[in-house]
């Protein structure tokens, strides 16, 4: 994939966009990193290869594909009810999961029947503190105040849902007896060489010289510069283009039967696949088109950031587009839209 018939600088201006990061993937290969702008609003932080971004919802991808190494290493079942291995909490029974479970199919397909509760997973809050995943999905938390349970029958509607990937950490952390950030350092991060990743709950440890800060519409820092998802599983995640593009790479391989990490050709395959009658989701990612032409999607949108990984695996080319801005619009209505139809042209 090249940038055709557009001046990055030019629409980073019309749109108050501060910095911007872009990884293109070619032949299976990563094709080159370019980078704009600055990382925090008058000041002289560069954004180059190793500039750490929120990637905010681009977490759901990371977290479908160490779901998948977990299945392929037998600690996770995709159809099993979560409930036989969920330890620190449980998925409450009522009438919707008679007849069908809550599965980690389902969940990372947003199919489980949970909706998000209105108002929930906002940014951390300081004063508050990083919430005990449990607790958040008992609804004792400011985070999410409605104890979480299944709200329709599972695998008969879609709802996009950053509580059902909360429950996916849960699991996770269950049946590994490790926190989630340890198990996705050891299985993913590691063998993939993401050294620039990582899921913070707190910004105190961090080096600040290469992580953006976040800036609205206006291209104005937003409150507290480094908004956090304390949600790794669902937007905790902070990384580079370059690494993530480097993780874009690890599924393509992988549906080749290359893996670096160990995912099966089968469960690669699985992952980019419309799971039940859902044409448009896959387990982590979105899907269009099909066969060859098969693309898949995630995107991330939070205070102060917008993202999007776009991928065609069986044409082995891609792209991972992050910004430190927020600019109110879907990513398809602003500049990172703009980058990808000129990508595409």
């Amino acid at each position: 994939m090249k940038l055709k018939n557009i001046n990055i600088e030019e629409r980073m201006k019309h749109y108050n966009v501060q910095g911007l990061s872009i990884t293109l993937l070619e032949g299976g290969e990563i094709n080159g990193t370019e980078n704009y702008g600055i990382l925090e609003v008058e000041s002289n932080r560069k954004t180059n290869e190793d500039s750490i971004i929120s990637a905010c919802s681009i977490s759901k991808f990371l977290t479908g594909i160490l779901a998948m190494k977990l299945v392929q290493d037998g600690l996770l079942d995709l159809g099993d009810d979560v409930n036989e291995s969920l330890v620190s909490w449980k998925v409450p029974e009522n009438d919707f999961t008679k007849n069908k479970k809550v599965t980690l199919r389902n969940l990372l397909s947003h199919q489980s029947g949970i909706k998000d509760p209105e108002g929930s997973f906002p940014e951390l809050n300081s004063k508050i503190g990083v919430p005990s995943m449990v607790k958040l999905l008992e609804g004792k938390t400011p985070y999410c105040k409605t104890p979480i349970d299944v709200k329709c029958e599972p695998e008969s509607e879609f709802h996009y849902s950053d509580a059902g990937f909360c429950i996916i950490q849960q699991l996770i952390e269950d049946v590994t007896e490790k926190p989630f950030h340890q198990v996705m350092n050891e299985q993913i991060f590691e063998p993939v060489g993401m050294a620039n990743s990582q899921f913070n709950t707190t910004m105190l440890e961090v080096d600040r010289q290469n992580f953006s800060c976040g800036h609205n519409k206006n291209g104005e820092l937003v409150d507290g510069k480094y908004p956090i998802y304390p949600y790794p599983a669902a937007s905790g995640l902070w990384t580079t283009s370059l690494n993530l593009a480097e993780l874009v790479r690890e599924l393509m391989n992988a549906v080749k039967g290359e893996s670096k990490v160990g995912i099966s050709e089968s469960l690669a395959t699985e992952m980019i696949t419309p799971q039940r009658g859902k044409s448009w989701t896959g387990l982590g990612v979105f899907l269009e088109s099909s066969e060859k032409e098969l693309e898949i999607t995630s995107l991330g949108w939070g205070v102060g950031f917008q993202c999007m990984m776009v991928a065609f695996p069986y044409l082995e080319k891609g792209a991972v587009i992050m910004t430190n801005a927020e600019l109110g619009v879907h990513q398809m209505e602003g500049i990172i839209g703009e980058i990808y139809k000129s990508l595409l042209s």
